[in-house]
């Protein structure tokens, strides 16, 4: 009987692991029977850490944040923060799973974090690190894929069955959903639109290259446009150059987005320039991956129609094909910057419960076991007590 309870506990880590790396594989509709269960989604980005409570039909039931570690420390700092997260909001609620929403490459089998480009992270086992210091199972996955996952369930792309996202921020990221499914690619990376070169030779881009698509379709394009006007000490600048107080440094994306609603011309000509390049490269991934719908989300999308008016006609003046094929419909993400906190928890509703019922096969397992060990010694037990010995008859 306690040869197969330490056979149980030593393989246990093991088998949680499997149960861990098949979910890619089975993720088609499987949230349909999904544990109606309450599980935590956590964010984390350059600049903030985001964990939420979120229910089954992605209503948060609370939510927490925190800033996040300076890149320069170490992972383990990064690490300790998350569990403070978790247990914190597990003090006030049932916590069945914890799914990680990360800024930067996961692998495939959604357990190390590849590279990180804000994030002292380089090949992290972010997953098992994690495990081992909770009590329930984690899921991690890319940002993008989570906030996609969440959008198609809860948001803009419900009823879509081929649907792309992407994500205007500081860079661009995207996920592909098809089928119910995120597509992450043989290695886990898939979706790093952003990193497509449009401008052969234009501008240097953090990865190494030059001309890439979120040089001139992000949040930080938007901002580079707008200081090198004001820097220049050009006319059409003179209002946002006011608004500063002659700061330069201080012009924002969100600041560039306020003028623009007011009427300033400068803003308005700067959110289409980015909404134009953002057409192009959504006409270039609907000549490649063919999706019914694209999703646009991240901080930059909060200029609404003054980036996705312009993005919608040159999407129409780009696509291959044009006026021979159907238009990809392209929507606004609903849930907003909480999309990824609830998309990751929501996969990890799916990692609840295969881990359940991995679990319940091997207590079945292990009751089949005991009987087993029961029915043995009651023979045992009752065989010599039933048999008369004949010595005994002859005493008597």
């Amino acid at each position: 009987m306690s040869t197969y309870r330490d056979f149980t506990l030593a393989h246990r880590g093991a088998a949680r692991g499997t149960v861990l790396r098949t979910i890619g594989t089975r993720e088609r509709r499987s949230h349909l029977t999904a544990p109606r269960v309450p599980t935590v989604g956590i964010d984390i980005g350059g600049t903030k850490v985001m964990a939420g409570v979120v229910d089954a039909d992605g209503v948060i039931l609370e939510k927490i944040r925190t800033e996040t570690p300076d890149k320069s420390k170490s992972p383990k700092v990064v690490e300790d923060t998350i569990v403070e997260l978790v247990l914190d909001l597990s003090d006030r609620h049932d916590v069945h799973a914890v799914g990680i929403g990360a800024a930067g490459w996961v692998d495939a089998d959604r357990s190390r974090v590849l590279f990180a480009p804000h994030l002292a992270w380089r090949d992290e086992p972010l997953r098992d690190a994690l495990q081992s210091r909770l009590a329930v199972p984690v899921m991690v996955d890319n940002d993008a894929n989570t906030a996609a996952w969440a959008e198609w369930r809860f948001g803009a792309g419900r009823g879509e069955d081929h649907l792309v996202m992407i994500t205007l921020g500081t860079g661009i990221g995207g996920a592909i959903l098809e089928g119910g499914q995120v597509k992450r690619g043989r290695y886990g990376v898939a979706g790093e639109f952003g990193h497509m070169q449009v401008v052969p030779g234009g501008h240097r881009c953090p990865c190494g290259n030059r001309g890439c698509w979120e040089q001139y379709s992000s949040g930080n394009a938007l901002v580079r446009e707008a200081r090198e006007l004001a820097a220049a000490d050009s006319p059409v600048a003179y209002n946002i150059i006011a608004r500063v107080g002659g700061n330069v440094a201080e012009i924002t994306g969100p600041l560039i987005t306020e003028l623009a609603r007011e009427g300033d011309a400068m803003c308005v000509e700067l959110l289409q320039d980015i909404g134009q390049w953002l057409g192009v490269g959504i006409a270039n991934l609907a000549a490649a991956l063919d999706p019914s719908c694209f999703v646009i989300g991240g901080g930059v999308s909060a200029a609404d129609d003054l980036l996705i008016g312009p993005a919608r006609d040159a999407f129409r003046r780009h696509l291959t094909g044009r006026g021979y094929r159907p238009e990809a419909r392209i929507a606004k993400a609903q849930l907003g910057p909480e999309a990824g906190m609830v998309g990751a928890a929501d996969l990890a509703r799916l990692v609840a419960r295969r881990f359940r019922r991995a679990t319940r096969r091997r207590v079945e397992r292990y009751e089949r076991y005991e009987r087993y060990v029961q029915q043995l010694g009651r023979r045992d037990t009752t065989g010599p007590t039933d048999a008369t010995d004949p010595k005994d008859t002859e005493q008597q």
